[in-house]
């Protein structure tokens, strides 16, 4: 006899969900298997599974040297001068993604 099921619902942001799907699907992992893996992960930890820290895995001004820094503008400006940009969106979703890994 099959296992009963039950549904779960959830409101998240649409970008925030295309991101996790997409990065789920290249795992080869579907949404509902991951809920299930999730879930049962708080189960056996009696709690949430990993750590809630903001890791500082993004570049900051403080974080860098003066030559990296330099390094960075001179690119931003050639980038600038190519015309060779993202729009808003799209750096945002590289963020997430950077952010992701």
């Amino acid at each position: 006899m099959a296992a009963k099921t039950a549904n779960v619902t959830a409101r998240i942001q649409p970008d925030i969900k295309e991101t996790a799907e997409a990065i789920l699907e290249r795992l080869g992992i579907p949404v509902s298997v991951f809920i299930d893996m999730t879930y049962r992960q708080v189960i056996m930890h009696n709690g949430v599974p990993f750590s809630l820290e903001i890791p500082n895995k993004l570049k900051t001004r403080e974080s860098i040297s003066e030559v990296e820094f330099n390094k960075m503008m001179a690119t931003g400006l050639k980038q600038a001068k190519e015309d060779d940009s993202l729009t808003a969106d799209e750096a945002f979703a590289n963020l997430r993604l950077e952010l992701a890994k």
